[in-house]
């Protein structure tokens, strides 16, 4: 699941070694705190926050077929 969206998210920015992944879990989710540089903030959020929300759709879709629950996010 990490390596997933670090793969996502090296693709859509333009400092793709700048981009980290922390995943914790709490109960029974997992939390995927993606860290990207401060100027590809907005190419990972987009715009309405269009990207963003397909990022996590894609995520959760992923972990459904795991039989796991997963959230993601995008921290300063």
């Amino acid at each position: 699941m990490k390596e997933l969206l670090t793969y996502i998210a090296q693709n859509l920015v333009e400092h793709p070694d700048q981009v980290s992944v922390i995943e914790t879990v709490e109960g029974e989710e997992t939390v995927l705190a993606l860290h990207v540089a401060p100027d590809d903030m907005g190419k990972v959020i987009g715009r309405q926050g269009r990207i963003a929300k397909e990022i996590r759709t894609l995520m959760r879709s992923v972990a459904q077929r795991k039989g796991t629950r997963v959230s993601v996010e995008i921290v300063d």
